[in-house]
């Protein structure tokens, strides 16, 4: 299966259909890093550090 990294726009109820499916499906939230405005940027690099990790 694939894994992912949702943003804080992602919406829950995929989130949790692809979590569901077998995804693995990690959240800005289960990070401990929403509400913060975070750059989009800034997210894709944090996603990508977190290959194989999740």
């Amino acid at each position: 299966m694939s894994a992912f990294y949702a943003d804080e726009q992602f919406p829950l109820r995929t989130t949790r259909h692809l979590r569901n499916l077998g995804h693995d499906v990690q959240t800005v939230q289960d990070a401990g890093k929403d509400n913060r405005q975070i750059p989009d940027n800034e997210v894709l690099a944090f996603a990508t550090q977190q290959k194989g990790l999740f």
